[in-house]
C-alpha cells in the first residue's frame, strides 16, 4: 500500500479536495525502493487506465527522474477539483492503492494555472 505524504503540509491534498476550482493539475511525486520501480509503474498504469474513464479527466503523463533516482512525477489534468475528488475518493480507486509496493511514498497536490504577464496565460 502506498504511503501518503503531503507535498505542502500547510495545505494537504485532503484539504484541497474541499476547494471549488478548475481546471486543475494534479502533481504527484512518487518515491520507491529501486527494486520496486517496475511494480510502481505497473500499479500507476492500472490507476491511470481507470482514471481515464472518469468524468472530468483530461490527460496524464508519468515521468522518471534522470539518472539512478527512483523518483517519479505524475501530472494529470482535470476539469475541476470536484471531478478529481469524485475519482480519487471512489472506493474502487481507494482499494486499488493496495497494489502499490509497500516502499512507495506519494505526495499529491493540486494546482491551477495563473497568468504571468508576457510569459503565460491563465
Amino acid at each position: 500500500m502506498v504511503t501518503f505524504k503531503p507535498l505542502d503540509p500547510e495545505c494537504p491534498i485532503d484539504q484541497q479536495l474541499g476547494v471549488d476550482a478548475g481546471p486543475v493539475v494534479l502533481v504527484n511525486l512518487f518515491t520507491v525502493d529501486v527494486k520496486d520501480q517496475d511494480a510502481l509503474v505497473a500499479a500507476w498504469k492500472d490507476d491511470a487506465l481507470w482514471m481515464k474513464k472518469q468524468p472530468g479527466y483530461i490527460s496524464t503523463q508519468l515521468h522518471k527522474a534522470v539518472g539512478d533516482s527512483a523518483m517519479y512525477l505524475n501530472y494529470a489534468i482535470w476539469d475541476s477539483v470536484a471531478d478529481f475528488r469524485a475519482a480519487f475518493t471512489n472506493p474502487e480507486f481507494q482499494n486499488a492503492l493496495s497494489h502499490y509496493p509497500s516502499s512507495a511514498v506519494t505526495a499529491p497536490h493540486l494546482f491551477e494555472k495563473i497568468a504571468v504577464a508576457n510569459c503565460c496565460t491563465a
